[in-house]
């Protein structure tokens, strides 16, 4: 009977709101991410995106959308990157996945949040601190325009899949922690020993005065250490596989897919050229 509900639910969308084709080709040639798909990946994604976006609230802020084309193509392109992290899961676990997305907002550009932290010894420090993004655990995904538009490649940095990520993190919390809901297959005592160990060796690439392997904004609080790994293995896999190959291959697991196989060949200097900082 659920089965036959859902098929009938399928049918009646698809009858409503027939597939733009063309716009999801045109979203497709705009993003080597999603050009990257092979045809099976990209007919389900686009089928994914295409759902969120009547699902889901997107949002420009009045200036944006008083200048700024943002046309069916590009809605498709950032519905797709955020459905890419699901890609592998069934319909059902997708759907649980984004229940806590209500809203996806975009600002003019980066914003500041003021920040109260406590360091070890006990002190509270203020600072303002400027973000591309940022989400919370039913309140909307919030991403800088300019930002967005610096995503869909492969160069290590996604807003949207940095931030999609947190979402996944809250499934089973009210904050991010790093540790999301995990599948059967994938023991939580293997996941915090995978990432302890990736936080240790980012900790002390810091402490020595060297360049962290991945971003390393990773390094600043395990929920974000997961996001930003999140970001590495959609759009920069093969730097992930090196530093972190444990890593990778438990993301690997945990997504059910395989990033590496779709990267396009490219060299060190092309990574070293793209790579963006975060401050």
């Amino acid at each position: 009977m659920l089965g036959r509900l859902k098929r009938w639910r399928a049918e009646r969308f698809a009858a409503r709101h027939p597939f733009p084709d063309a716009a999801w080709a045109e979203a497709r040639g705009r993003l080597p991410l999603l050009a990257a798909l092979d045809d099976a990946e990209a007919a389900a994604l686009g089928e994914r995106a295409w759902q969120f976006l009547h699902a889901k609230r997107l949002s420009l802020h009045p200036e944006l959308a008083e200048s700024t084309p943002f046309d069916l193509p590009a809605q498709l392109a950032l519905a797709a990157q955020a459905c890419l992290l699901t890609l592998g899961w069934s319909d059902d676990d997708h759907a649980e996945a984004f229940a806590n997305v209500h809203e996806v907002l975009i600002l003019p550009d980066a914003f500041q949040r003021r920040v109260e932290e406590m360091d070890e010894f006990g002190v509270m420090h203020e600072y303002d601190d400027e973000r591309a993004g940022e989400t919370s655990y039913q309140g909307p995904v919030v991403v800088a325009f300019p930002d967005l538009m610096e995503s869909g490649d492969f160069s290590g940095f996604n807003v949207l899949i940095h931030e999609f990520a947190h979402k996944l993190d809250m499934g089973n919390s009210l904050d991010v922690d790093g540790f999301p809901p995990l599948p059967r297959e994938i023991d939580p005592r293997e996941w915090h020993r995978v990432f302890m160990a990736v936080w240790e060796d980012l900790q002390a690439h810091l402490e020595r005065g060297e360049t962290t392997p991945i971003d390393d904004y990773a390094a600043t609080h395990p929920g974000e250490c997961f996001a930003v790994c999140c970001e590495a293995f959609f759009t920069a896999p093969d730097l992930l596989h090196d530093a972190y190959p444990a890593l990778h291959d438990l993301l690997a697991r945990y997504f059910r897919q395989d990033p590496l196989a779709r990267l396009p060949e490219r060299d060190l200097e092309e990574i070293e050229a793209t790579h963006h900082d975060r401050h």
